[in-house]
C-alpha cells in the first residue's frame, strides 16, 4: 500500500510538472520571455528610413550605408586593446568608457561601441574582427542629403538616449531616432519596422542555429517615403538670398496652405549632422550663441509685425462699420496722443483707406483704431472684439501645423493689459501702437505668411502644413484640407487688396515691381532694441515685407523678415520680389537686383553692438 501511495505521488508530481510546462509553452508563451533567456541572442535587422521628396518628386533625403561596431560585454575575451583602438580610431580611455557604459546597459545585450564607420574603416576592420570575440559589425543606413538647404525643415536623426529607452519600448540602445523637423514629426512613418532574428546558443555560448526554426523571427519593413510641400528650387534660392543676413522667410500656396519655402538665416548644411563628426559639428552650431544657426527664425522668431498689420486693422474697421473706403483722417506728419506727437513718414495731408495703406500712414490707422474702440461702451468690450478678429487670422496662438516646434506669437487681451496697467486704467490711446503693428503684438514669419494667404483668399486659409503625401496614399489629415474662415466678410477684402496693390504702383514698394506680375504687398519697418550691459539700446530697424501674387488666383503668399534690414522695401521687399518672380516665372529677369541681394550682407550691422559703431535708426515706423 505504501509503495502504491508513493508511486502515485511521484506520478502526480510528474504530471503536474508536465502540465505546467506544457501550459507555459503552449498557452503562456510570449516573445518577450526570450529577452530574459541568456541562451537566446536577438539580432536586429534595421530597415532603411523612408526617402523624403519635395512637392515635384525631387529627392531631398535618401540613405547611405554605414557600419556600427557592436559589443556584447559578457562575451568579450581578452584582446589587444591598443590594436583594437587603433583600428577603431579611438583612444584607450574612450574604449574603456564605452565598454563600461555597455556593461551598465546590459552585460548580455548588444550595445553600440563605435557608431557609423565609413566604408573604408569597415573594410580595414572586417578582416580582423575574428580576433576580437564579443564584437561584431552591424550594417545600418545613415541619411544622405541631395540638398544643402532646408536643414531647419528636414531635421536630423541621432542615437537614442536613456530617456528614449525608458519611455519607448520599441527602441534599443544604439538605434537612431528623428530629433527635429520632419525626421521627428514623421518618425514612426519614416523609421519603418526593424526585423529580428533569434539565435539559439549552446552551453559553451556558441551559436547553434535559429531558435524554434526561425518561427519567431520577423522581417524588416522599410520606412515609407513621404512627399513634402517644399519647392526644392525655391528653398535653395531663398537660402542663397539670405547669405550674410539673419531672419526668416515663409512662402505658402494660398489655395492649399502648403508651405513652399521655410527659410531661416543663417542656416547650415544638413550633412554636417551625419556620421561620426555629428556630435562635434552639432556642438559648434548649438553653442554659436551670436548667429544661432540651429534656431529656426521662420517659426520661432516673434518680432512685432510692423506695418503689414495695418491691413488687419483696416479690415476690422470695415467689418465693424466704423469706416468705409471714403473715410478720411488728417495726418499732421503724425498723430497726437494727448499733447504728444507720434511721427509718420507718409508726408502728411488727408488720407483715405487706399492712400492710407499704400502710403502706410500711421495717423490714418491710429484714427481707425480709435473708432473701433469708440464703438463699444467699454474698452474691455472693444478689446474682446478686436482680439477675436485678430485671432481669426491665426495670430496669437499655435496654428496647428505639422511642425514639431514653433512659437505662438502674441495678440494681447484684456487680462494682459489689466495685469500691466490695472483694471480700468488703460484705454485705446494707451495701446495705440497696436494700430501700426508695434506695441505688444508679436508674430512669427509663418503667422505673417498665413495672414497674407488669408487676405489673398479673401477671408479664409488652410492650416499651414509640410506633408503632401505618405507612400502611395495621397491622403493627409483632413484638418489640413478644411478651410478656416476669418471673422471678416469677403466684400471687405477687395478695397484692402487694392491698397496693397498700390503699394507697388504708387507707394512704399514702387521700386520693386516685377514686370508682368501683379502683386499686392505691404512694407514694414520694425523698431529694434537690445540690452547691452543692462542698458536698453536701439539698433537698426528690422525690415519686414508681406505679399501675394498674382492678385487674381494667387499662387504664392509670403512673409520676409530681415533682422537689422533697415526699412521694409530695402531688403525684405527686394528679396520677396525675387522669390515671387523665381516661383512664378521660373527665372529672374532683374539680374542686377539679384546680384545685389546675393552679394550684400548685414554682418556689419550685426557687429555693431560689440564694435560701438552707430546704428541707422528711422525716427518713425512706416
Amino acid at each position: 500500500m505504501k509503495k502504491l501511495l508513493l508511486s502515485s505521488i511521484v506520478v502526480l508530481i510528474g504530471f503536474t510538472f508536465i502540465g505546467r510546462l506544457s501550459y507555459l509553452q503552449l498557452f503562456r508563451f510570449s516573445p518577450d520571455q526570450i529577452l530574459d533567456d541568456p541562451a537566446i541572442k536577438k539580432v536586429y535587422d534595421y530597415p532603411e528610413r523612408g526617402y523624403i521628396y519635395d512637392r515635384d518628386g525631387k529627392l531631398l533625403v535618401g540613405n547611405q550605408p554605414a557600419y556600427d561596431v557592436m559589443v556584447i560585454p559578457r562575451e568579450v575575451k581578452p584582446l589587444d586593446t591598443l590594436e583594437f583602438c587603433s583600428l577603431l580610431g579611438i583612444d584607450k580611455l574612450e574604449f574603456l568608457s564605452k565598454m563600461e557604459k555597455a556593461r551598465i546597459y546590459s552585460p548580455r545585450l548588444p550595445s553600440v561601441l563605435v557608431p557609423q564607420l565609413s566604408k573604408e574603416d569597415y573594410a580595414k576592420l572586417q578582416e580582423k574582427m575574428r580576433h576580437f570575440t564579443g564584437f561584431y559589425i552591424q550594417k545600418r543606413s545613415l541619411r544622405y542629403y541631395n540638398t544643402k538647404s532646408a536643414a531647419n525643415v528636414l531635421g536630423y536623426i541621432s542615437e537614442v538616449n536613456e530617456w528614449d529607452l525608458k519611455n519607448n519600448p520599441y527602441y534599443v540602445a544604439g538605434e537612431l531616432k528623428g530629433r527635429t523637423g520632419i525626421e521627428k514629426q514623421y518618425e514612426e512613418i519614416l523609421r519603418g519596422q526593424k526585423g529580428v532574428k533569434h539565435i539559439q546558443k549552446d552551453r559553451f555560448n556558441r551559436d547553434i542555429g535559429p531558435y524554434k526554426d526561425g518561427k519567431l523571427d520577423t522581417l524588416p519593413k522599410q520606412g515609407k517615403e513621404i512627399h513634402i510641400t517644399l519647392d526644392k528650387t525655391l528653398q535653395e534660392y531663398g537660402e542663397k538670398l539670405m547669405h550674410g543676413k539673419r531672419g526668416g522667410i515663409v512662402a505658402i500656396e494660398p489655395k492649399s496652405g502648403e508651405i513652399l519655402a521655410m527659410i531661416s538665416g543663417p542656416t547650415y548644411d544638413p550633412a554636417l549632422l551625419v556620421g561620426r563628426e555629428r556630435s562635434e559639428n552639432y556642438s559648434k552650431l548649438h553653442y554659436d550663441t551670436i548667429s544661432k544657426p540651429t534656431w529656426d527664425r521662420s517659426i520661432l522668431a516673434q518680432p512685432s509685425p510692423g506695418s503689414p498689420f495695418k491691413t488687419l486693422n483696416a479690415l476690422v474697421g470695415l467689418q465693424e462699420g466704423v469706416i468705409d473706403t471714403q473715410t478720411k483722417f488728417r495726418c499732421y506728419h503724425g498723430f497726437y496722443v494727448g499733447n504728444t506727437l507720434r511721427g509718420c513718414h507718409c508726408g502728411g495731408g488727408i488720407r483715405d483707406l487706399n492712400s492710407g495703406i499704400y502710403q502706410s500712414c500711421n495717423a490714418y490707422f491710429a484714427g481707425v483704431f480709435r473708432k473701433i474702440f469708440d464703438k463699444y461702451e467699454t474698452t474691455d468690450k472693444g478689446m474682446d472684439m478686436w482680439e477675436k478678429h485678430m485671432k481669426s487670422f491665426g495670430l496669437g496662438d499655435f496654428l496647428g501645423t505639422d511642425l514639431p516646434t514653433g512659437a505662438p506669437g502674441r495678440i494681447p487681451d484684456v487680462a494682459y493689459y489689466d495685469k500691466w496697467y490695472g483694471d480700468g486704467r488703460w484705454a485705446a490711446s494707451t495701446i495705440i501702437s497696436n494700430s501700426i503693428g508695434q506695441g505688444e503684438i508679436a508674430a512669427t514669419p509663418l503667422q505673417l505668411a498665413n495672414m497674407t494667404a488669408a487676405i489673398a483668399n479673401r477671408g479664409y486659409f488652410y492650416t499651414p502644413h509640410i506633408i503632401k503625401s505618405v507612400g502611395n496614399n495621397g491622403k493627409i489629415d483632413p484638418k489640413y484640407t478644411e478651410p478656416r474662415y476669418t471673422t471678416i466678410d469677403r466684400k471687405h477684402f477687395e478695397p484692402v487688396i487694392e491698397g496693397m496693390a498700390n503699394v507697388y504702383n504708387y507707394g512704399t514698394a514702387r521700386w520693386v515691381q516685377i514686370p508682368g506680375i501683379e502683386i499686392a504687398g505691404k512694407t514694414g519697418t520694425v523698431e529694434n532694441y537690445i540690452r547691452v550691459n543692462g542698458e536698453r539700446m536701439q539698433l537698426t530697424d528690422h525690415s519686414v515685407f508681406v505679399a501675394f501674387a498674382p492678385i487674381e488666383n494667387p499662387q504664392i503668399a509670403l512673409a520676409v523678415y530681415i533682422e537689422n534690414g533697415y526699412y521694409g522695401s530695402r531688403y525684405a521687399g527686394h528679396i520677396a520680389s525675387l522669390l515671387i518672380e523665381k516661383y512664378i516665372k521660373g527665372e529672374i529677369t532683374r539680374k542686377d537686383l539679384e546680384k545685389r541681394m546675393l552679394e550684400k550682407t548685414l554682418e556689419h550691422e550685426y557687429a555693431k553692438p560689440y564694435s560701438g559703431e552707430p546704428f541707422e535708426i528711422n525716427e518713425y515706423e512706416w
